[in-house]
């Protein structure tokens, strides 16, 4: 099996919080976020994501 289809097995056989990466919280990037003291209204985009959950922790956030 080459590195693409470990990968792709692991993406279509494994909920995403069922991965040794997996944080229900993006504890580190929140506090990397909160340090730059950016405006509530500020954008944000967070590239190679995946299907974190950091999105959801800002937006509950207000």
């Amino acid at each position: 099996m080459d590195n693409k289809q470990h990968w792709e097995q692991v993406y279509t056989t494994k909920a995403s919080d069922s991965v040794s990466w997996f944080q229900e919280h993006a504890d580190q990037s929140l506090r990397l976020i909160h340090n730059t003291r950016l405006g509530k209204d500020a954008a944000i985009i967070d590239v190679g994501g995946g299907t974190s959950r950091l999105v959801d922790d800002l937006v509950a956030e207000g």
